[in-house]
């Protein structure tokens, strides 16, 4: 079966469309209008070993808020429409992933419920023209989208590229597994038999 989605979304502030394989080789062609974004984006596409092509036309001449939130909010229902019931999946997936002397952990569950913590503090405002604030952001309206329950921590690090950079990859990792199939899993991993 096909672990594939196209997801677009179209509001007065963006204009997204979005094609996802869960089971890619880490192929990308992303397109936001924030350079920084795609390349963490590109990256979290390659991590992930998820082919991913995004398009996003959005009111960047205001800020770079809505693309970003929006962005997140279209990956998210693409991840879930791919993963249809969660069916034989291992739901649960952790990656540590050092950059320099940055390492980030990151541990998500797809529950079904959706929460976000994270731990990685700002220590600049602005990279190129992306405001780092917005990479929590980002991963709460994708936690929301797909109803997951993601917990990323900055263990230690002080350069904000290392980190954000770090945060990207480590979430890529840790949904690769938590989305991955396991042939012993039979139905859905959950004594409720539901993730939703």
């Amino acid at each position: 079966m096909a672990r594939q989605a196209n997801v677009t979304r179209k509001t007065k502030e963006t204009d997204i469309k979005i094609s996802l394989n869960l089971d890619g080789q880490g192929s990308s062609e992303i397109s936001t209008g924030i350079g920084f974004f795609n390349h963490m984006l590109e990256l979290f596409a390659r991590h992930g070993l998820f082919d991913l092509k995004i398009n996003c036309q959005g009111d960047l001449h205001i800020d770079d808020h809505h693309t970003v939130e929006d962005t997140a909010i279209t990956l998210g229902r693409a991840f879930a429409e791919a993963l249809g019931d969660k069916t034989g999946i291992e739901r649960y997936g952790v990656a540590y992933v050092p950059m320099d002397e940055t390492l980030v952990r990151t541990v998500v569950d797809l529950s079904g419920r959706a929460f976000l913590v994270y731990e990685a503090a700002a220590v600049r405002p602005i990279i190129g023209n992306f405001a780092v604030e917005l990479s929590e952001h980002f991963w709460h309206s994708f936690a929301d989208a797909i109803r997951a329950n993601i917990h990323i921590q900055l263990l230690y690090g002080h350069n904000q590229h290392h980190i954000l950079e770090a945060v990207f990859k480590s979430v890529a990792r840790a949904l690769s597994g938590a989305t991955r199939p396991n042939p012993r899993v039979q139905g859905i991993l959950s004594t409720k038999g539901t993730l939703s």
